[in-house]
């Protein structure tokens, strides 16, 4: 390798993510039937050492999905079921008194919350208020827990899946923008083909319990979050992601017609850096130490649809986010490096 970033080691390591990438699909496949993409911006979201929000109805195994990849990970889990009676302090855990046996004096003591785990499964997180929201978003972004003015880090590796349930809206409380900004991806899972669905159904409904084997450890993780953060990345794909995210600002010179029709907000500069790193991730999940433009492209859909908010005019001719990212990859050329200014005389 030409790159002085790129050490040996680090190409070993990511040759093993290359095989332990398809030992993960086999074993997740020996409980989930298909959802290979998802399975994929999952692993995305925990290589970038981030979070993900999984949305779609009742039924699609997201729960299980989640929890069979803390088997596979070999990582600590807890799932946080939230209802609108939840408190913050029933994830985040409390002070309580008890009885100093060696002075006889009462002191507090702090009983961590389901929290401090590895991997959090937040299950419907619209579902509770926003001041318990607000409790969870603070230690996914602050990564501790501080309780009677006592800072209680987290464990690394650390990372939250929530799920949200999109089609049941009594009774919930939406994340407002500033609080999904806290999820590197917003996954949308979706129904199973009809092949699939068959498979689902003929395991779900006999008596063998598959076992899944342990694939990655939690030290694996964390030295791989370290070596995406090394992937070399070429000026002409800072510009071609940072083209992607600057046309989607409505009002902008960059910004096309459809863009200020369909869009009332566009995506930030935390975007811009999340679809970089997330590209990153994905190259090293594909056994690459270099990142193209096909995967800024092939993560730009998770990465951003929850930063862009639709505009009235979209809503009504039934656009979706999803669509106006899919129109702006259309509109912005790939591997095109940016051509030198010509020198003046």
């Amino acid at each position: 390798m030409s790159d002085p970033q790129v050490s040996e080691s680090d190409v070993k390591l990511v040759e093993q993510l290359r095989d332990a990438h398809k030992k993960l699909r086999e074993e997740m496949g020996k409980v989930i039937v298909g959802q290979g993409e998802v399975l994929d911006q999952l692993l995305t979201s925990i290589f970038c050492r981030s979070h993900a929000l999984l949305v779609g109805v009742p039924g699609l195994a997201k729960t299980l999905m989640v929890s069979t990849l803390a088997q596979a990970l070999d990582l600590t889990f807890k799932r946080i079921q939230f209802t609108p009676d939840l408190m913050p302090s029933d994830i985040t855990g409390t002070e309580v008194i008890q009885d100093d046996p060696a002075t006889r004096q009462r002191i507090f003591k702090f009983m961590p919350g389901p929290i401090f785990a590895n991997i959090v499964l937040a299950d419907e997180i619209n579902r509770t208020p926003p001041k318990t929201q607000a409790a969870l978003l603070e230690s996914m972004q602050e990564r501790k827990v501080s309780v009677g003015g006592v800072d209680h880090p987290m464990k690394d590796p650390f990372f939250v899946l929530a799920t949200q349930n999109p089609i049941e809206q009594e009774g919930t409380y939406p994340l407002p923008e500033a609080q999904l900004d806290r999820f590197l991806c917003l996954i949308r899972v979706d129904y199973p083909t009809d092949e699939e669905e068959e498979k689902i159904m003929r395991l779900g409904t006999s008596d063998v319990v598959p076992s899944v084997g342990k694939v990655l450890h939690g030290e694996d993780i964390i030295r791989l979050q370290k070596i995406v953060r090394r992937v070399p990345v070429a000026d002409h794909i800072f510009a071609y992601a940072k083209a992607i995210t600057r046309m989607s600002r409505p009002g902008r010179p960059e910004a096309g017609d459809f863009v200020n029709k369909w869009l009332t907000w566009g995506a930030g500069p935390r975007a811009s850096m999340n679809l970089i790193l997330a590209a990153k991730a994905h190259a090293i999940l594909g056994g690459k130490f270099h990142v193209s433009a096909d995967d800024v492209a092939a993560v730009a859909l998770p990465i951003l649809r929850h930063h862009l908010i639709p505009s009235f005019a979209a809503q009504s001719e039934g656009v979706t986010s999803d669509d106006v990212v899919k129109k702006i990859l259309e509109s912005v050329p790939r591997n095109k490096a940016p051509q030198p200014v010509p020198a003046r005389a």
